[in-house]
């Protein structure tokens, strides 16, 4: 029986927080050495990178300076309205 994979999350993962955004940088291994970056705003909304960092570091510097470069508010998506009926 093959064991389910289970990512490990970086220690470098961090909340990021510019004016009244905030949002969460995800680092997780893929499971073949390789690491996972992910951007998450205050509603879930989800921008994953397609390809694989070979390191941490190397994924956090590219979340830091997208996110310098662009500014969160590229990261931050649409605010779902609750329906009211």
């Amino acid at each position: 029986m093959e064991e389910e994979f289970v990512p490990k999350e970086s220690p470098l993962s961090r909340s990021y927080r510019e004016g009244d955004h905030t949002v969460q940088i995800d680092i997780y291994e893929d499971g073949d050495g390789s690491w996972l970056l992910e951007i998450i705003d205050e509603d879930d909304n989800s921008t994953v990178w397609e390809d694989p960092f070979d390191t941490e570091e190397d994924a956090l510097e590219e979340a830091l300076e997208a996110l310098r470069d662009e500014g969160i508010e590229t990261f931050v998506g649409p605010v779902e309205e609750e329906d009211e009926t």
